[in-house]
């Protein structure tokens, strides 16, 4: 065990429905407002209404804030020069329509929010507060309370006293025993479970620990019998006095990283590349590599049966929101490759009128690997693999020509301190990297 964090310390959220944890930053705004909003917004009035009064019930919290972020790397704050630099539609898209939501929940938020706070949160304290929040908490489906023994002591002392007075049978004081166990259990597991509510939390000192996608070193656990949270190293691992630890935000590609944390993850395994939908792809481009030329009507077939698109949701951690694909794109993922649904658009799109045929002409028949035959599963996999190359010599600059800017950029000193120069580098090298 590293730490701990007495509940009455950390920060949280109950969505759906509770919201904040401190009930007096409910009387700085629109109680309703509020508490439909999305976690993030809550945490960021959270946080705001904590950075004006310095203080959670009687807990002084301006040393944790005085050591938290006031600026943050991520594209929302570049320019759109330097987010054409990522050469990446998929995310700049992304940032775009982020900027545009996160105003928009702004407007909202104030629009009901007394003076005292209205006036003093800007748009930009705003997006500091939803950017601490979505960089800094984590997240779990448990929204009860920690363990407290009184009510059991109580019950055992009633059981006691009711058996001892002859007031009824041993039988009937356990079942009103039973009655109260029923009752917490229900409380705190099966209530919060049915009605799917999710709590969030920000817990100072172990906000302060960094991702790591494998090779973590440490987890963050909520203690049921402790009322306290923890950083605890995980059983079996060693870690070096000095060393840095290492927890799991969750399995997030470096879109998401770099969109909400700031940073990009070298050789993620959960990385992920959105291509442009199926139907945007250059046809003709994969008829000459495949030496076919596609049926008439094959693509209206396709789309009619919705595989024009990726069925894929992108992986979510702790802010339960996966990464938005709103074109439907093809995703292609380092650790599975492209979508199995594009797959099998591409098995029903260059086959033949033989194999269409004993197929019973239906796409679903198309959906396993060889289930058109040897020579279409080869097309099949010589289509995609022209997408990919296509997609690759669609970028101005070549994988080589950016890892050798690259090391350029590090051996300027002058030029290594400004992540916003080598971040999109770094990034678009990762993209090209998977594609290969």
């Amino acid at each position: 065990l590293v730490v701990t964090v007495p509940t009455d310390m950390a920060l949280t959220v109950e969505t759906p429905g509770d919201g904040p944890d401190d009930r007096t930053v409910l009387d700085l705004f629109d109680k309703k407002e509020l508490r439909d909003a999305p976690w993030f917004v809550q945490f960021s009035a959270y946080l705001n209404a904590l950075d004006l009064s310095g203080k959670k019930g009687d807990t002084d919290m301006r040393p944790w804030l005085d050591s938290l972020p006031r600026k943050f790397d991520t594209p929302i704050h570049w320019s759109q020069a330097t987010r054409d630099e990522l050469q990446y539609s998929h995310l700049s898209d992304a940032v775009t329509r982020q900027e545009t939501e996160w105003k928009r929940l702004y407007d909202n938020l104030v629009k009901g929010a007394t003076p005292q706070i209205s006036s003093k949160m800007s748009f930009d304290d705003f997006v500091w507060g939803c950017e601490c929040a979505r960089s800094r908490v984590f997240s779990g489906a448990f929204t009860g309370s920690a363990f407290n023994p009184l009510p059991y002591a109580f019950t055992l002392f009633l059981v006691t006293v009711y058996v001892g007075l002859n007031l009824g049978t041993l039988e009937q004081a356990a079942n009103g025993a039973g009655l109260v166990l029923c009752a917490s259990i229900l409380k705190d597991f099966v209530i919060p479970k049915l009605f799917k509510k999710k709590k969030y939390a920000i817990c100072p000192l172990i906000d302060m620990a960094n991702h790591r996608s494998l090779g973590t070193t440490a987890d963050v656990s909520f203690e049921f019998f402790g009322d306290s949270y923890s950083l605890a190293v995980n059983p079996g691992t060693q870690v070096p006095n000095g060393s840095e630890l290492f927890i799991s935000y969750g399995a997030r590609s470096n879109d998401q990283l770099l969109q909400y944390y700031g940073f990009v993850e070298p050789n993620n395994p959960h990385d992920v590349y959105v291509m442009p939908p199926l139907k945007e792809w250059d046809i003709d481009a994969l008829e000459k590599a495949c030496g076919r030329t596609f049926a008439a009507g094959r693509l209206e077939k396709l789309s009619r049966a919705g595989l024009l698109g990726s069925t894929i949701v992108l992986a979510s951690g702790s802010d339960g929101d996966g990464a938005a694909n709103p074109l439907g794109g093809v995703v292609v993922s380092r650790a599975g490759g492209v979508d199995p649904a594009v797959m099998q658009a591409l098995r029903a799109l260059v086959s033949s009128d033989e194999e269409w045929a004993a197929a019973g002409e239906a796409i679903g028949n198309f959906s396993e690997e060889m289930s058109g035959g040897a020579e279409n599963e080869r097309l099949t996999r010589l289509a995609a693999r022209t997408a990919l190359e296509l997609e690759l010599a669609s970028k101005s600059t070549s994988l080589e020509e950016d890892e050798e800017l690259l090391k350029r950029m590090k051996s300027n000193k002058s030029m290594d301190s400004d992540a916003e120069d080598t971040i999109p580098v770094v990034f678009r090298i990762e993209k090209k990297k998977l594609l290969k």
